[in-house]
């Protein structure tokens, strides 16, 4: 349920985060995830950072989401565990499964799935999120690395943070890319004319993309994608940005002809140094079979 508030901002230099808190009655982390989620906009213009100063007042729409009472709930569903000790787990995420539990997806997440499979989980990331580390998008497939204790879950975070964890997937976009390597380099941040989705914005958080053609099929390229960033999004944004989109990516490109459930993009490889142990350590994830059918199909022309 949704809810729209506007307001006049008195002509004071005030925070954005701190005027909207004392005025709902809400937590700044509340008023936080607001930002986050692009439902505040001033003057016309959707904000992104919850620091933003407002100066010379002006009108403030907040839109505000009826907060739902989520848990998370172990529940037997599959789970591909590819390594797992005492700190970490290695998960092998299937296409359509969600990471966490959200008011639109409150059951059948991984979050569900690795509360039943696995018992001791860090609890850095709170209930909801137990474990987790980073994400993958619903449609995207895939390794992600699971934090068992709070101190693994410190190291991984931090590993991702300073760009020492090796990130790597491959992805069928649309086109042929001319260059055989590239460096995409451009912010990210909500799109003023969508809050559900993110755009290329000089004004966002930075966010950095390299990529290496692995094989060209004329209408389509095989490409791998290596994040040193780790923005929402952010492979799918920065694909539409070079005008290849990914293939099957319904929401940055367009309806596929190969009958696709989702985007082709799938996190096949995962370097990080192990938390207790300080070994680097590599998994890697095949090409889900639906994936690899279409590679398939273009390497023999069928398609």
């Amino acid at each position: 349920m949704l809810m729209k508030k506007r307001f006049l901002y008195p002509n004071i230099t005030q925070r954005i985060d701190v005027f909207l808190a004392e005025q709902l009655g809400f937590t700044r982390s509340r008023v936080k995830t607001m930002i986050t989620n692009g439902n505040v906009v001033y003057n016309g213009e959707i904000i992104s950072k919850s620091g933003f100063l407002v100066r010379d007042g002006g009108e403030i729409e907040v839109t505000i989401e009826k907060e739902i009472e989520i848990s998370a709930k172990p529940q037997n569903l599959p789970l591909d565990i590819i390594y797992q000790d005492a700190h970490i787990a290695v998960i092998n995420k299937a296409q359509g499964m969600v990471t966490h539990p959200s008011v639109g997806s409150p059951n059948n997440t991984l979050v569900n799935a690795i509360m039943y499979h696995i018992k001791d989980l860090s609890g850095i990331n709170g209930v909801l999120r137990p474990g987790i580390v980073h994400r993958l998008d619903k449609d995207t497939s895939g390794l992600l690395v699971v934090a068992k204790t709070n101190d693994a879950h410190l190291s991984l975070a931090k590993q991702i943070e300073n760009k020492t964890a090796g990130r790597y997937y491959l992805a069928l976009v649309c086109g042929n890319i001319k260059e055989d390597t590239g460096i995409i380099d451009k912010g990210i941040a909500r799109s003023k004319k969508d809050r559900k989705i993110m755009s290329v914005d000089d004004t966002g958080r930075q966010a950095v993309t390299h990529y290496k053609v692995i094989e060209r099929f004329g209408d389509y390229t095989l490409v791998e994608f290596q994040l040193k960033t780790g923005r929402t999004h952010q492979i799918r944004v920065h694909a539409k940005y070079i005008n290849h989109p990914i293939v099957g990516d319904t929401v940055y490109g367009k309806k596929d002809k190969f009958g696709l459930d989702g985007q082709l993009l799938h996190a096949y490889k995962l370097t990080i140094i192990h938390p207790k142990t300080n070994e680097e350590m590599t998994f890697m994830a095949p090409l889900p079979q639906y994936f690899s059918e279409v590679i398939e199909k273009l390497q023999k022309k069928i398609i």
